[in-house]
């Protein structure tokens, strides 16, 4: 009996030394996006506010679960009638979808899994993972940078508005890049 108490005691402590739970620090990441417009440019924007915690094993360097939140009303291309218009009943509708939220699954090699929600919609999606590893900050506190990346049709998450040119093509691209950039702060 003491040796299985011994061994889950050197399990915990273990765990406690090189795993951990951690907050994604906002001053330190980005939700980023870019989409075309009029077949002919690209608009980039991003969302100021949002919210995750993860789990990360520093002795495997494995990611082992994440959570994040994405409030849609930040959203921020850098022309506000145009973000209005985003936020509208038309694109987001931020009024009844207030919130894009992304759930891991698993990691495999250079591959995230996971849950995408967006516009009441959630869909399974595969992301490119970037493991940027863990580092003590100068002020003692443990940080782990990660990267998720990939696209996404807007279309399959009930996002359809758009406009046909008398030249042809659309408005506004259906395929929406994503560019998520995370650092986090383990929580004491």
């Amino acid at each position: 009996m003491k040796i299985k108490t011994l061994l889950a005691s050197s399990l915990v402590a273990a765990s406690a030394l090189f795993g951990g739970n951690y907050a994604v620090d906002p001053a330190h990441s980005s939700t980023d996006f870019s989409v075309k417009h009029m077949m002919i440019s690209t608009v980039k924007g991003n969302f100021g506010a949002f919210s995750g915690n993860f789990e990360y094993d520093e002795a495997t360097k494995q990611l082992k679960s994440l959570s994040g939140t994405i409030e849609v009303a930040s959203i921020n291309t850098g022309i506000k009638d145009r973000d209005d218009h985003l936020r509208s009943a038309e694109l987001f509708d931020v009024a009844k979808y207030p919130q894009i939220v992304f759930t891991l699954g698993e990691v495999k090699g250079d591959k995230a899994y996971g849950t995408l929600s967006i516009h009441g919609v959630s869909k399974p999606v595969v992301l490119t993972y970037e493991n940027g590893g863990a580092v003590t900050d100068p002020w003692g506190k443990k940080r782990v940078g990660l990267g998720l990346s990939g696209q996404i049709n807007r279309s399959d998450f009930g996002i359809t508005w758009n406009k046909a040119l008398e030249a042809g093509g659309v408005v506004v691209g259906e395929s929406v890049k994503i560019d998520v950039v995370i650092e986090g702060v383990l929580k004491p």
